[in-house]
């Protein structure tokens, strides 16, 4: 089953930089040869929406996204993808 999340890029790691990343072996698994994309789920927020939050004490989470594609820190992007057997960890389809 896929799904399809917009969000902000906020770290890029790439396939020569998993060996140095420290991932989780489920991770690193996963993204052999691959990057991995930790995004800020629904895009990058404005001054007002970041001090509400904080004010909330409601952390923006993060979406890790294992990818064939790099994109760029600080891109907004539009995945579709599906869950994996690591909790907090999906598997790109497609990406835009």
């Amino acid at each position: 089953m896929t799904e399809t999340i917009t969000g902000e890029v906020i770290h890029v790691v790439g396939p020569a930089e998993l060996d140095e990343a420290e991932l989780v072996a489920e991770l690193a698994a996963l993204a052999e040869s691959r990057y991995v994309l930790v995004c800020r789920e629904g895009g990058k927020p404005g001054w007002l929406e970041r001090l509400w939050s904080f004010l909330r004490r409601d952390p923006i989470e993060p979406v890790t996204i294992v990818a064939d594609d790099a994109v760029e820190e600080g891109a907004e992007l539009t995945a579709t993808i599906r869950k994996t057997d690591v909790p907090g960890v999906y598997e790109a389809v497609d990406v835009r």
